[in-house]
């Protein structure tokens, strides 16, 4: 399984806004993105101040999706490639596969701090699709999914401790979760008005489109 090892806080950085990689870190004092007034990353971060061409800015509109849903180079394309195969509005069907990742269904149901945790979760087996085990984070979940927490992880503490403090998270109205269950509802495919607002899916198709 490809991983992104690059520094979480770093990443925020360098895109301007958090992107709420690493939970709960990210919300209290200890945020480095608010220690450090959002400069950019390295030594002259301060100094780097300067006009960003077209490309410049499609190209940080995909590297800012990309590392919102903690995705690779190459697996994104693919995503791309896929969606523009799709009927509809490329941006769009680009966003609902990202969207759909089980990884992303955990973190959007509260099982997870952040989408780095749900994807360790997933690939550690704690999860389930239908009633089968399933430890592929991209994995697409379907309008009818039922994605249930394992019996045996039910008490694990990062999955009890995520829903203890979700509480003040929306849940996106194409997914239904039963919390005493430990059960999430696919319940049909996500709205553009359901999905991250921060990513401009508009510039990503016109960066794909110039290469």
């Amino acid at each position: 399984m490809a991983n992104v090892h690059e520094p979480a806080c770093r990443l925020c950085r360098r895109e301007g806004l958090k992107l709420f990689l690493k939970g709960e870190k990210c919300i209290g004092e200890r945020c480095t993105f608010t220690r450090r007034n959002a400069t950019p990353p390295g030594q002259h971060g301060l100094a780097r101040r300067r006009r960003v061409s077209d490309y410049g800015v499609q190209l940080r509109a995909k590297q800012r999706a990309r590392r919102i849903y903690g995705i690779l180079e190459t697996q994104f394309r693919n995503y791309f490639d896929e969606a523009a195969r799709r009927q509809g509005v490329t941006g769009t069907v680009l966003l609902q596969h990202l969207e759909q990742r089980l990884d992303n269904v955990v973190y959007r149901a509260g099982f997870a701090s952040s989408r780095r945790e749900a994807r360790q979760l997933v690939a550690h087996r704690h999860f389930a699709v239908r009633g089968r085990t399933v430890n592929v984070p991209s994995f697409q979940v379907r309008p009818g999914d039922i994605v249930t927490v394992r019996e045996r992880s039910r008490a694990a503490e990062p999955i009890a401790r995520s829903l203890a403090r979700s509480g003040g998270r929306s849940l996106p109205g194409w997914l239904s979760l039963t919390p005493e269950q430990f059960r999430v509802d696919v319940v049909r495919m996500p709205e553009r008005s359901e999905m991250d607002t921060t990513i401009d899916e508009q510039l990503i198709v016109e960066y794909y489109s110039r290469r």
